[in-house]
């Protein structure tokens, strides 16, 4: 007999959907960012940064806990703060989390606290934490890019940009190139340059690691966007090494002019690519000094390819910087970024507040570190197919397992399938 469960009859059976058993999860595996909590601190770290004004005796949720909910359930997908209300029933996450899970708006207004001194505050203890970071490191990359945050409503600070043809925010991100960690994220007005703030900025960062690590080496790497005068004095001052994109400009055009034609000549006569590279000393009208220039020119076939770059990179050419330094920011810095946006949702800004887009911008940095740690985890086992999984991966694979929960007076069993595809990855995570 068909009832309204009966999904369909196959070979005489009938399928059947249910949603009433109570200690189901698809969400079982949550306990592994508690783990990682447990072990690192962040969440509670950055919490602690956070004045409290509340009324004590008659708060339900700390601050802490807000901010461990927001972090769990976005590294589990779940990017909307209304996401709790469909939630509130599972129990692993309730366990985890440690009770009931605070509703949207006591998100929202945890949100909206956030004021321009506790912002700054809290990018201060991020910097100090990621200095703190770099002991017996004997050199740091550090990958400067900007991406944009289309907005959809009346939002502070949400302006168009001509360059992306949108109203938005302007992200800017300062990643460690070698290890993949946020060293800073900052929200900037939609209407902002690329450059805008970022040298003011930079200064904070190389004096902070100085201070700390004064024989480190600090290498910069960025696209043109990020090529003016007051960074090639930073970096002068300060001992930088640098490989920094440049636009090109008739002057440029001029000195690569002969080389170019070079190369389209002999693509022509042997109809094969041809790579070149030149180097010249060039100053632009703003810039203090003159600096160390290099352009690559390449015939595809189908027309011409030319980068310019300048670098004080000493003991390399051209095509050691450009190949074995520079190009590898794409991967360090831009990949990054679409790990953030996409699959940790830095790019959900939608509270009216700027400051309150900002901390959600945090919040996500944090769930991206949160993610980088599983990454590392993940490099220590022997399944050498997961070791190139990106956060998406991840969260399929590992985080969105089902299972059961069970209660006893001093324990608590999560069981999981035994069909688990990747029981025995997780276990080795599990107790790492």
């Amino acid at each position: 007999m068909r009832t309204k469960n009966t999904l369909f009859y196959k070979q005489k059976q009938a399928w059947l959907l249910d949603f009433s058993s109570e200690a189901i999860s698809s969400d079982s595996s949550i306990f592994l960012a508690d783990k990682i909590e447990r072990k690192h601190g962040l969440v509670k770290y950055i919490s602690s940064l956070i004045p409290d004004y509340r009324d004590q005796k008659s708060t339900t949720h700390s601050y802490e806990k807000i901010l461990k909910q927001r972090v769990y359930l976005m590294m589990q997908g779940y990017e909307d703060a209304n996401d709790a209300h469909y939630l509130k029933n599972d129990p692993i996450i309730q366990s985890i989390l440690g009770g009931d899970l605070a509703s949207q708006p006591t998100v929202s207004r945890f949100e909206n606290t956030i004021d321009k001194r506790t912002i700054f505050s809290i990018l201060y203890g991020w910097l100090t934490r990621y200095v703190q970071s770099l002991s017996g490191r004997e050199q740091v990359i550090i990958d400067i890019d900007a991406t944009d945050d289309p907005t959809h409503g009346n939002q502070q600070l949400s302006m168009y940009n001509g360059y992306y043809g949108q109203f938005m925010y302007n992200e800017l991100l300062f990643h460690d190139g070698e290890t993949g960690q946020i060293i800073l994220p900052v929200l900037r007005p939609g209407n902002s340059h690329s450059n805008k703030w970022y040298v003011s900025i930079l200064k904070r960062v190389v004096r902070a690691i100085k201070a700390e690590h004064p024989d480190i080496k600090i290498f910069i790497r960025a696209d043109s966007g990020f090529s003016n005068a007051p960074f090639y004095e930073l970096a002068e001052k300060e001992s930088l090494y640098y490989a920094v994109g440049l636009a090109t400009n008739e002057v440029l055009k001029r000195r690569i002019k002969r080389a170019e034609q070079a190369v389209k000549h002999l693509h022509l006569s042997q109809q094969e690519k041809h790579q070149h590279f030149i180097g010249f000393q060039y100053q632009a009208g703003s810039w203090h000094a003159p600096q160390q220039c290099y352009s690559k020119i390449e015939s595809t076939g189908i027309g011409m390819n030319v980068r310019h770059f300048v670098s004080n990179i000493p003991q390399k050419d051209a095509r050691e910087i450009y190949f074995d330094f520079y190009v590898k920011r794409g991967d360090a810095s831009e990949n990054r970024i679409k790990e953030l946006k996409n699959m940790c949702f830095s790019d959900r800004l939608s509270n009216h507040s700027f400051w309150a887009n900002f901390i959600r911008l945090i919040i996500s940095s944090i769930v991206y570190e949160m993610f980088l740690i599983i990454k590392q985890m993940i490099r220590k086992t022997k399944y050498k197919k997961a070791h190139k999984w990106q956060i998406d991966n991840i969260r399929l694979y590992l985080l969105k397992a089902g299972g059961t929960i069970t209660k006893t007076v001093k324990r608590i069993y999560i069981k999981l399938s035994k069909a688990f595809v990747y029981k025995d990855l997780l276990k080795e995570l599990a107790f790492q």
